[in-house]
């Protein structure tokens, strides 16, 4: 009895997953704003709506879940643990945008964190004043002259342009997680971190559906503002009128 009744649950799952995926999908073109900056638009909103579904019937609930069932503090060393983990390629984009002197503070947080801290699981370097930085390959071909290429939406990896796309993909063989073994360590720890990423997000999200009449574009020009930002350090030049 309890066998059919998760089967009849997994099958109820999977046809609200595609009729909202049928729905997006016959909606996507007909709410096109022919952005400049988003030349594949009629490839990415349906990207967009295959993210919406997974996201509503898999990745929010278990990040609600999450987020209710665990205390805080060890939520707060799990963001620690795997920002820790993060902070070696930090350093190495620092150092290759030309910026030494934040590489040595990531490097440094990340002796202090991996010893002081317990293996990261307590930000001891930032109680010290050395801040975490917010690099990453993306941001490295950006300064080296590298342009964005179009903007792009992926399922589960989120917002990206092409140059971002690449500098993903780099960034993922330089993850450290993704070299633990045995595998099913790695996956579990992978899962946990995206988890981890996907709660921390939670606020935000009704913020975003009050907000934006079209969440897609919304979500669209808050990535493209946000990586300007981030490839200027917070100072971006004035946009030509």
């Amino acid at each position: 009895m309890t066998d059919y009744l998760c089967a009849s649950a997994v099958r109820r799952a999977q046809r609200r997953v595609v009729g909202a995926l049928a729905l997006a999908f016959a909606c996507s073109g007909a709410v096109a704003d022919g952005n400049p900056n988003d030349p594949y638009e009629g490839f990415n909103r349906p990207m967009f709506a295959v993210n919406e579904a997974i996201d509503k019937y898999a990745a929010k609930p278990v990040a609600q879940v999450y987020d209710n069932a665990v205390p805080l503090p060890v939520k707060a060393s799990v963001g620690n643990f795997f920002g820790n983990a993060g902070d070696l390629w930090i350093g190495v984009n620092s150092a290759l945008q030309g910026k030494f002197g934040d590489a040595g503070i990531d490097i440094g947080r990340l002796l202090i964190n991996s010893t002081v801290g317990i293996f990261g699981l307590f930000d001891v370097a930032s109680e010290l004043g050395l801040e975490r930085h917010d690099e990453d390959f993306g941001q490295t071909l950006a300064v080296w002259g590298v342009g964005g290429g179009g903007y792009l939406f992926w399922p589960v990896i989120g917002p990206r342009n092409v140059r971002d796309t690449v500098g993903f993909a780099v960034g993922t063989y330089a993850d450290p997680v993704m070299y633990v073994r045995p595998v099913s360590v790695r996956n579990s720890m992978a899962a946990l971190r995206f988890v981890d990423v996907r709660a921390s997000l939670l606020p935000s999200d009704k913020v975003v559906e009050e907000a934006a009449l079209d969440k897609y574009a919304y979500i669209r020009d808050a990535y493209l503002q946000r990586r300007r930002s981030q490839i200027f350090d917070g100072r971006p030049p004035r946009l030509d009128d």
